[in-house]
């Protein structure tokens, strides 16, 4: 169990260690070619340090990768604000509002090709309205100014850009109906959302499945978590699971594994995407 940050660097480390294994060079000479001790280039496959935007486009260069997708995909892993990491840094302009951990979270959504997700007490942040989100964060964040509601309000709605993308992410969502029972912002509100979620399925990259209250027990009850994949690389996949006040990242094959077949689980105790899309449509029909 690891931090963002530190998952990050491990991940990136491996895959860096990869390319070079692939481009037939040994770390003495990647380091000699960059102009680096080799020393360099050991902290940073083995994720004891962490590195720079700038080091890994050099290394890549070195590597003579040329897939601008693989490289995007390497850099953004380096957490830094970097000003040619395009429009996966644009939540950069509220770094003092979001903590490190969302920061992270939201770094790895916007590179991951795959989102696969349960959820047990609220609609995924990526398929919710704005006035879900907003009741969503003023119970989560009691107290706070409204001005701070409304950027956090712009962030999650942002957020939902990843869907819109070229590719856009696919998401796969298992969903309690606990979820679909609680009237989150009231009955108006509720109610929109509950529309929009019928018609969220329309989207070809967007998949829902309601898990009932007739599945009975599931290995879901130990909690909402997500799981991110990314393009072409398997090793970098990690799990995502959320705290009040933190998020913990799990990256060891082991664990992923775990959670994948949890999913699958999950997947076979649910509904159809079809069943759940009519289920859905009941309730809003009856609300």
């Amino acid at each position: 169990m690891q931090y963002g940050p530190a998952v990050r660097r491990r991940q990136l480390g491996a895959e860096l260690r990869a390319l070079r294994v692939h481009a037939g060079l040994t770390s003495s000479q990647a380091a000699a070619r960059a102009g680096w001790h080799q020393s360099k280039v050991s902290r940073i496959e083995t994720g004891r340090s962490g590195v720079k935007a700038a080091d890994v486009r050099l290394l890549l260069d070195v590597y003579q990768v040329r897939d601008p997708r693989l490289s995007e995909l390497l850099i953004a892993f380096t957490g830094a604000d970097d000003p040619g990491a395009g429009r996966h840094h644009w939540w950069k302009a509220y770094r003092d509002l979001l903590p490190a951990t969302y920061r992270d979270f939201i770094n790895l959504e916007s590179q991951a090709s795959w989102m696969r997700t349960l959820e047990t007490t609220v609609v995924p942040g990526l398929l919710q309205t704005p006035a879900y989100a907003r009741a969503v964060t003023r119970a989560a964040l009691g107290g706070v100014p409204e001005k701070q509601v409304d950027a956090l309000v712009e962030v999650r709605l942002a957020r939902q850009d990843v869907l819109r993308a070229d590719p856009p992410l696919r998401l796969h969502v298992v969903m309690d109906e606990a979820v679909l029972r609680r009237p989150v912002g009231g009955a108006e509100v509720f109610a929109e959302q509950l529309n929009w979620l019928r018609q969220a399925p329309l989207l070809p990259h967007v998949d829902l499945q309601v898990l009932p209250f007739a599945a009975g027990e599931h290995v879901g009850l130990i909690g909402s978590f997500v799981i991110f994949s990314f393009p072409d690389i398997a090793d970098l996949d990690v799990v995502v699971l959320d705290h009040l006040t933190s998020s913990l990242y799990l990256e060891r094959k082991e664990d992923l594994q775990a959670y994948s077949e949890a999913y699958l689980s999950l997947q076979a105790q649910a509904l159809s995407p079809e069943d759940s899309t009519e289920f859905i449509a009941g309730l809003c029909d009856g609300a």
